[in-house]
């Protein structure tokens, strides 16, 4: 036992580190490669090794010290990789067997590929010792944990056996399953493994502490010794029946409504590197519905968009511009926020998109989609377009140009009653009228500039849009820069964006719009970390400063934030934090009720201050909890808030978790004086790795509705599902059901 934990804190000098760069040559198997579990053909045996892994986390200095071996060869039809993991503890950390698993709770080892080789993009395949599957996609050189999408799904192969001290892992990857530049003669390669029950994360690629070991800029060289395979055509049809049956009592007479539908996607290799999708008629009917959110700022939420087709390489649609204003969003289609604060889906007709790579140094992805009218939402026909075309350059690099164009279709001057949705007519600003004319179309183009150093030291980015459209012609921009520098015991941060008047992207996400008469935001940070070496990883403090002006000059925003974060060997992590705000109101507002409570009014000022305390326990305990505490002033009163999630895994075959929110607002006079809670109960059980239940229930006070979801999944085939899904809505004091749903979906991949 002495002797691990002088292995693991004492810097080793004995083995030289595997620095990025590091060749790992690959060879084309002569004979056949049985997936097993026994590495005892002779291409494994003859196979370079990926071997002598360095610990990246709970300390960078040292070989680490259960090791693992990475074989790499190939046929013309299959990319193997072979893993052992030498692992003396059988009692391995498995959360469920859901493919596409939690990758912070699971024993794991991965494989990151850039078959590119621009050190920017690529593909990653990782499984755990019960031999569950995940793959993905990467971009943005990997750097931080958006750049890695677990939407992308296709067909891979793989066999794992456990053995007394160590787990083998054997897969197979069609070479059709990805995408890849057939005449180059060298790919970037990572290998990482995540030993979560020592909490040990260890790589290939010796990668320093403050980085992921997913980052392109430590990765390794795959040489191809013989020629990489020539790419075939690669088609895939996935066509899906749908039936639902559903009861809505929120309209008079209550209404029952039943109905099957049928659809298609297809997928088509148009180069090796370049693919084409296509939808018909698409159903997102069996993706989950949104985690309610108590929302008491005066911005609206973004939530999370979960419909495959969207998330699919979607990297270079979600970094244009910046977080406070995003040129393209894509809950945007074909989903709306109806008057109870929740997202209806609005049914889409068909929709394309072009994405890939068309050389080492250009790539594409272009969209286009059209929505269907619905008339219950008073909304026309509306056809989406966005596309992005990205330049690499330097070490990790890029410049990209993306257009968003949002049209509406079919609108007649005189349609206003039957349109009545926001947006479909507006008032004519721009000649000052109180009319209300079509607004027909809004677009707009954007310029992006990202650059990584070669080490991830530094990091900067910049962005300016316009955007057009029938309602004004000036004050129609919006622009940002960015700065980082990253080291092991500093990372600071510095950066400004502005949003004109009138910029206006309908199709993308500004929160502000509507709030702000235009703004102008400047923003710093910066953390130290301390590495003592004993119970604690690292810790140290933070800072954070944030303003906001109005065009004119005038403060309407301001918030110091100082905090100090624990990160503990044994994975939880405590943080204190101490916030000071200020805040001039730009629109009247008030967060509870604003059409039957007193609003706060345009141009009052308030100022308060809280304290935090959030605390995530061991991770790697059956029962685990993720809480925050926050007390102190909120404008004119005072709000102790409280929430987070207790979860218990049953491994390996689920979890039950119960997320909340408990808000005591209290404000004086008829401004509010409320208790608002949620409550989230899950249950995620995997009978099997292809056969998944999961099953929630939340209720929301602010919202007044308590919404019940059922999700039955078998993967009877790769790729493949059948689905059950039940939801239903009820009036939390009664439990009077608003309205229900029954769908059932069945897909089917085809590879022709």
């Amino acid at each position: 036992m002495r002797f691990v934990v002088l292995l693991l804190f004492v810097p080793c000098l004995m083995f030289a580190q595997n620095k990025p760069g590091t060749g790992l040559t690959i060879q084309k198997a002569k004979g056949a490669i049985k997936l097993d579990g026994i590495l005892d053909e002779p291409d494994w045996l003859e196979a370079d090794v990926a071997k002598d892994w360095y610990l990246n986390y709970p300390t960078d200095t040292a070989l680490a010290p259960k090791q693992t071996e990475a074989r790499v060869t190939f046929n013309e039809h299959y990319f193997y990789i072979s893993f052992v993991c030498y692992d003396d503890e059988s009692r391995d950390m498995i959360n469920s067997l859901r493919r596409d698993f939690d990758y912070e709770r699971n024993d794991n080892v991965g494989m990151n590929i850039g078959p590119y080789n621009d050190r920017i993009n690529g593909f990653f395949f990782v499984i755990t010792p019960k031999g569950i599957q995940m793959e993905g996609t990467i971009s943005g050189a990997g750097t931080a944990e958006d750049s890695f999408g677990i939407s992308w799904d296709n067909k891979w192969y793989s066999k794992v056996v456990r053995y007394a001290d160590k787990w083998i892992a054997e897969i197979a990857i069609p070479f059709k399953s990805f995408r890849y530049k057939s005449n180059l003669k060298e790919w970037n390669i990572a290998f990482d493994r995540s030993d979560k029950k020592r909490n040990h994360k260890s790589a290939w690629i010796h990668t320093p502490i403050q980085y992921t070991t997913g980052s392109f800029a430590y990765s390794g060289q795959l040489l191809w010794k013989d020629p990489i395979p020539p790419a075939h055509t690669n088609i895939s049809l996935i066509p899906y029946v749908a039936g639902n049956a559903s009861t809505d009592h929120e309209v008079q007479p209550s209404t029952q409504t039943s109905s099957l539908t049928a659809g298609l996607d297809a997928k088509v290799a148009v180069t090796p590197a370049l693919n084409l999708d296509l939808t018909v008629n698409p159903d997102f009917s069996q993706v989950e519905v949104d985690q309610q959110v108590i929302n008491l700022t005066r911005f609206e939420f973004k939530f999370p968009e979960k419909r495959q087709f969207f998330l699919e390489n979607n990297d270079l649609f979600d970094k244009a511009g910046f977080p406070e204003s995003r040129v393209f969003f894509s809950r945007r289609i074909g989903l709306v926020k109806g008057k109870d604060g929740l997202y209806q889906r609005t049914p889409i007709a068909f929709g394309a998109r072009l994405s890939g790579s068309l050389s080492k140094r250009w790539r594409l992805s272009t969209m286009n989609m059209q929505t269907k009218e619905n008339l219950s939402l008073g909304l026309p026909t509306q056809n989406y377009t966005v596309a992005t075309l990205q330049h690499n350059f330097w070490h990790q690099s890029n410049i990209a140009i993306t257009y968003a164009d949002k049209e509406t279709l079919g609108v007649g001057p005189g349609d206003s009653t039957k349109y009545f949705h926001d947006g479909v007519f507006q008032t004519d600003l721009l000649h000052n009228s109180p009319n209300k004319i079509r607004n027909t179309y809004n677009r707009v183009i954007d310029a992006d500039l990202e650059s990584y150093s070669k080490d991830n030291k530094w990091y900067t980015s910049a962005f300016f849009a316009k955007s057009f459209d029938d309602f004004s012609r000036s004050q129609n921009t919006s622009g940002g820069s960015y700065l980082q520098y990253n080291k092991r015991q500093i990372t600071a941060t510095i950066g400004s964006s502005f949003i004109g008047k009138n910029y206006n992207a309908e199709a993308g996400y500004v929160p502000s719009h509507g709030i702000y008469p235009g703004q102008i935001n400047y923003f710093a940070s910066g953390a130290l970390r301390f590495y003592p070496k004993q119970n604690v990883v690292f810790m140290g403090p933070q800072a954070m400063l944030q303003q906001t002006y109005i065009p004119d000059g005038t403060l309407t925003d301001r918030q110091y934030t100082f905090s100090y974060n624990v990160n503990f060997i044994n994975t939880a992590t405590l943080l204190f934090s101490y916030n000071y705000i200020y805040s001039r109101l730009t629109a009247d507002f008030n967060p509870i009720d604003p059409t039957t409570l007193t609003n706060f009014k345009t141009g009052e000022e308030y100022t308060w201050q809280n304290g935090s305390v959030t605390f995530q326990s061991n991770t790697r305990k059956i029962v685990n909890l993720t809480t925050q505490a926050t007390f102190g002033g909120f404008y004119n009163g005072t709000n102790f808030d409280i929430n987070g999630q207790l979860n218990y895994r049953y491994q390996p075959y689920g979890n039950v978790s119960l997320r909340f929110d408990y808000n005591d607002l209290r404000l004086p006079g008829n401004y509010g004086n409320e208790k608002l809670f949620l409550i989230g109960p899950r249950f995620d059980v995997t009978f099997t790795d292809k056969i998944f239940l999961t099953t929630y229930v939340q209720y929301n006070k602010l919202l007044d509705n308590m919404n019940l979801n059922a999700r039955f999944q078998w993967r009877y085939k790769p790729a493949s599902d059948f689905y059950i899904v039940y939801t239903e809505n009820y009036l939390p004091e009664t439990f009077f059901s608003k309205n229900r749903a029954l769908v059932f979906k069945f897909t089917y991949w085809l590879n022709i």
